[in-house]
């Protein structure tokens, strides 16, 4: 089934995601951990993608279980940047053979000391959403920046990049994590009226260490608001108690989100089941009012 006729439904969904472990040895815990989460009736999980073809075998794999032994909607993530076109291509035939419907489209970063772009990789993200729709009748999904690329100093080129991205071929979005949620509603009027009209599933990563928050920061650039920053200087050094605030401030960004119309959530789950079921847990009756 494709992601993108749920999420066409008028209901609420509720989504999550999980990574391939570092190296092969660590699978079995991964997969424990996705049928943790899979317990909690998300619409869908997503499996990230591991740089550089490294374990990106597992990705499949883990998709795979997703899809083929837990019954849920599965969605491999497939990065070009780190990967030649055949290589790409490879990957593509090798999830339709594994019944993967649904692909999360996306450039990923380019590894240090790699000549990049060459004429052997794709360059853009919305090169391999053509490539994609060129393979097969995948449901297709891509990234989006609420605070902007890092990449594009000016948010109107940011725009006009996603509008070609989608155009090629996109069924719907996934943002980058943000922790003010104005500005995703700000970001949803811009692209509205740039005529993007694909759903749109906001990512919230609840952030439950202070070690987690810095990482989040060098990979993203995002701003954390000074209510969030206040919690982090309180409880930071105490890992229970910024473990719980964490989880109460990303189920508030949710609860504000639902009550203002959004139906599609994205939770960006790290991996941690108790932290996917401790949402669930204090969201349980508003998602089914």
């Amino acid at each position: 089934m494709k992601i993108i006729d749920r999420l066409n439904e008028d209901r609420i969904h509720i989504s999550f995601e999980v990574f391939p472990p570092k190296t092969d040895d660590g699978i079995e815990r991964v997969l424990a951990t996705t049928d943790e989460i899979a317990k909690l009736d998300p619409t869908f999980i997503s499996v990230t993608y591991g740089a550089g073809g490294g374990t990106s075998k597992n990705t499949a794999r883990i998709a795979s279980h997703i899809k083929n032994d837990l019954h849920v909607l599965s969605l491999a993530h497939l990065t070009c940047a780190s990967s030649t076109k055949d290589e790409v291509r490879g990957v593509i035939e090798n999830l339709k053979n594994l019944g993967i419907e649904n692909i999360l489209a996306l450039r990923g970063d380019i590894p240090p000391n790699m000549a990049f772009p060459d004429g052997d990789r794709f360059r853009y993200a919305w090169e391999l959403v053509g490539e994609i729709r060129r393979h097969g009748n995948f449901c297709i999904g891509a990234a989006c920046y609420p605070e902007g690329h890092v990449e594009n100093e000016h948010k109107a080129d940011d725009i006009r990049y996603l509008k070609q991205k989608v155009d090629c071929g996109v069924d719907f979005l996934t943002t980058q994590m943000f922790f003010d949620n104005d500005i995703h509603y700000n970001f949803l009027y811009r692209i509205r009226e740039a005529g993007i009209t694909v759903p749109v599933l906001p990512g919230i990563m609840p952030i439950t260490s202070a070690s987690q928050m810095k990482r989040s920061q060098e990979l993203s650039g995002t701003v954390f608001p000074r209510r969030f920053l206040s919690i982090l200087d309180r409880f930071g050094s105490s890992p229970e108690a910024m473990k719980q605030a964490g989880i109460a401030y990303a189920t508030d960004q949710i609860i504000d989100l639902l009550a203002n119309g959004v139906k599609n959530i994205h939770i960006y789950s790290m991996n941690k089941p108790e932290v996917a079921a401790a949402i669930i847990s204090n969201i349980s009756e508003i998602i089914t009012c």
